[in-house]
């Protein structure tokens, strides 16, 4: 009997925000593997004891990247972990979309501000677009943690943001607020085991007006979607950009429109996707059996 470990979060005392979690626990042990969902940061679990090791949800992740990565790795030493921890530790970052972008991946244009600066020097309101609605966020980050919308008229807003950022230790991303996405919505598409499995769609984001620090509806008005021929060719150019072409058990690529209309990789979640599987039933069996074929593989 095959033994699977789920990494998730500590929700510590409020419930879990992981809706996936408790059914596809149950599936796999329907089908006779040994599963649990147990908690990434807990240093009382004997991860060598697991043929498998899947990252499902620790999404506490993007406050704590360094420990996060250091387990991960640590993981991969006593066991197989999906993804990869080299996946792991190139997707955690957004810079990656920087090595899409060179690779011919169409992105969304993204500009890094780091948090160490030449000597003396500060961004200044002059630093970000002008012309143009913008949207700032870290390279670490998820659920829209510390993401907001501006306006020209709101740089010098936005200017705090951003020191805030960089006071603590976090490099900024500056994109422009692509305005498609608020009739076309941004597109999810799930991949599990190579192939497409599903994919969903929600409405934007981010609000005019919404504080970076405030909380955030990671997936409002989410619904089923049947990709398009472009965006199936998009995400798939996306996943053969990733370094080193690894095994992924799981992806996923987010996508929304550019101002020519044609889709753009707006992120490529390779860690700790959401898979919505509760919005996608009939995708359960095919994911557990991916994870099953991934741990007998672990096992031989």
């Amino acid at each position: 009997m095959p033994r699977v470990a789920l990494a998730t979060y500590d929700p510590r005392t409020e419930p879990s925000k992981d809706r996936d979690l408790p059914v596809l626990v149950r599936a796999l042990r329907d089908a006779g593997a040994g599963a649990e969902a147990v908690h990434w940061d807990d240093e009382s679990v004997d991860w060598a004891a697991y043929d498998l090791v899947v990252i499902r949800s620790t999404w506490d992740y993007s406050w704590r990247a360094a420990e996060f990565t250091a387990w991960a790795e640590k993981c991969g030493q006593v066991t197989r972990i999906a993804n990869p921890v080299d996946v792991v530790r190139w997707n955690a970052d957004k810079r990656y979309l920087g090595d899409l972008a060179a690779a011919g991946v169409p992105v969304v244009p993204t500009r890094y501000l780091a948090s160490k600066q030449n000597p003396g020097e500060t961004l200044g309101v002059d630093d970000l677009p002008g012309d143009r609605e913008f949207v700032v966020k870290p390279v670490f980050g998820a659920g829209a943690r510390f993401a907001a919308r501006y306006t020209p008229g709101e740089r010098e807003t936005a200017v705090a943001q951003v020191a805030r950022m960089h006071a603590e230790g976090l490099t900024a991303m500056v994109q422009p607020y692509l305005t498609r996405i608020d009739v076309s919505g941004e597109r999810a598409l799930q991949f599990f085991g190579g192939r497409l499995l599903h994919a969903s769609r929600k409405r934007a984001v981010l609000s005019p007006g919404t504080a970076y620090d405030a909380d955030k509806v990671a997936h409002p008005d989410l619904e089923p979607w049947t990709p398009t021929p472009a965006e199936l060719a998009v995400a798939e150019r996306a996943l053969a950009a990733v370094p080193d072409t690894p095994e992924l058990l799981y992806a996923r690529v987010d996508l929304v429109d550019g101002e020519d209309g044609a889709p753009r990789v707006m992120e490529l979640e390779l860690v700790e996707p959401n898979l919505f599987l509760w919005l996608h039933p009939t995708s359960l069996p095919v994911v557990v059996d991916a994870i099953l074929d991934a741990a007998a593989a672990a096992a031989r």
